[in-house]
């Protein structure tokens, strides 16, 4: 565990070349249109992702694509890598995964080489989504499961968070708060994806996905998705 930390930590930094800050999920138009506009409501919204949506998915498509890659079996993160990228729903969610997860994977074949990496582009050489980039380097470098998926919950929790402190739905007191308030849940749905199969995959976040869809033709925007 310990161990694991520091590249973990490196990896999903805000300072690691990935572009995430670039990204809000929807939630821009779910601010624009009144959905989500002060700290409840955020905690709410994302409390909703992490339970029945898109990072309930990811952390499933994780652990999939994370075992695959230890057990050396190409056939099956090929798979998983192309139905990590068939679950995006709109335009602008495959956009905010492949940018992240081919610049994910440039920074670490760059900074972080390992077998793991060079595998996967063997076995996919299309876009890589970003869970499953973030899942193979972790896998290559020995990193626990566990450590990695709360890792990566949290990072994505924390993300938008900073898109909802860009965009004035809170402030930064408020934004550490709600993500203090989620940490729990967050442990919780690595723990639940870490047993899990890719037949568990599914999802009800119906506002979310609209917002994602609406977002493609928002007039005025901070973010590209």
């Amino acid at each position: 565990m310990q161990g694991a930390l520091l590249p973990l930590m490196i990896w999903l930094s805000p300072a690691f070349p990935v572009g995430g800050f670039a990204y809000s999920h929807g939630l821009e138009w779910a601010f624009e249109v009144g959905d989500v506009t002060d700290a409840e409501g955020l905690a709410d919204w994302l409390d909703a992702l992490v339970e029945h949506g898109a990072l309930r998915n990811d952390l499933i498509l994780f652990a999939a694509s994370w075992r695959a890659s230890g057990e050396g079996d190409a056939k099956a993160l090929r798979e998983v890598a192309e139905l990590t990228l068939a679950l995006a729903n709109s335009a602008e969610r495959r956009l905010e995964t492949v940018t992240q997860g081919n610049a994910f994977v440039s920074a670490i074949a760059a900074s972080w080489p390992c077998a793991s990496i060079d595998a996967l582009r063997a076995a996919w050489p299309g876009d890589v989504a970003y869970p499953i980039a973030v899942a193979v380097a972790a896998s290559g470098h020995g990193l626990p499961l566990a450590s990695s998926l709360e890792a990566f919950a949290l990072a994505f929790v924390a993300n938008l968070v900073s898109a909802a402190v860009r965009l004035g739905i809170v402030g930064q007191t408020d934004g550490q708060k709600v993500i203090a308030r989620l940490t729990p849940a967050l442990r919780e749905a690595a723990v639940r994806a870490e047993t899990m199969a890719l037949d568990d995959l599914g999802g009800c976040v119906f506002r979310s996905d609209l917002a994602s869809l609406r977002h493609e033709t928002q007039y005025s925007r901070l973010f590209r998705s």
